[in-house]
């Protein structure tokens, strides 16, 4: 099966029905039924916990400078507590609010209806302090949990078509949604959102590796299967 990224029809027809206007919004029937809401985080709760280091320092680079990344890198491989740091920046909790029936969990990167779809995996060699693997970034514990042991990078730079960049990245950060905690109050805009709000996540992402002068950048173009 072959495609053609030129053919934008269908991303034009979903781009166009999912547009609001004045009479969608008021014509939608639809309710957020509070009895079937999705879990605020994903749990993997047959694998074993790696903490992450607490005590997060600051880089002492001015945000702004970090927002301008108008700092030059001075080298590739982030110790274990920068890891965290950059876990914590990208999708860390960072307030609780008590609420009627539970808790709101606010996380360091905005996200559509505070509802936190967007989940952090990190692929990576052996590092100071981690074996290589395929982990899942838990916000609730601060923890990450291995999936996959071994090095996976490989995989990812051959979905990517050999891009230079991530050839030679010791750590890699794959970003996905879980949609329907998205959908259960957005419905189909849902695909709209993992896009607007992996962005705040990446944003997010580059500011602090700017700030702890790492090489960071983001790559969106890859073949999804074998990511998947």
């Amino acid at each position: 099966m072959t495609s053609d990224n030129r053919d934008i029809a269908a991303a034009w027809s979903y781009h166009t029905s999912t547009n609001h206007t004045q009479q969608s919004v008021y014509s939608n029937a639809h309710y957020m039924d509070f009895d079937n809401q999705p879990r605020p985080f994903k749990i993997y709760r047959n694998l074993e916990s790696v903490p992450l280091p607490s005590g997060l320092e600051s880089s002492g680079v001015p945000a702004l400078d970090c927002l301008g990344a108008t700092t030059a890198p001075e080298r590739a491989t982030p110790t274990l507590l920068e890891l965290a740091g950059l876990l914590h920046h990208a999708a860390g909790i960072t307030k609780v609010r008590e609420i009627p029936g539970g808790q709101m969990y606010f996380r360091a990167a905005a996200c559509t209806g505070a509802l936190y779809h967007i989940e952090v995996y990190l692929v990576c060699g052996d590092m100071p302090g981690l074996p290589g693997g395929v982990y899942h970034f838990g916000p609730q514990d601060f923890a990450l949990r291995r999936l996959r042991e071994g090095d996976y990078r490989g995989l990812l730079v051959e979905a990517a078509g050999g891009e230079p960049s991530l050839a030679g990245a010791p750590a890699v950060f794959v970003l996905t949604s879980v949609f329907w905690r998205n959908a259960w109050k957005y419905q189909e805009r849902a695909y709209r959102h993992s896009f607007w709000d992996s962005g705040t996540v990446l944003a997010n992402l580059l500011s602090t590796g700017s700030g702890y002068r790492l090489a960071i950048r983001v790559i969106s173009s890859f073949i999804d299967e074998p990511v998947n």
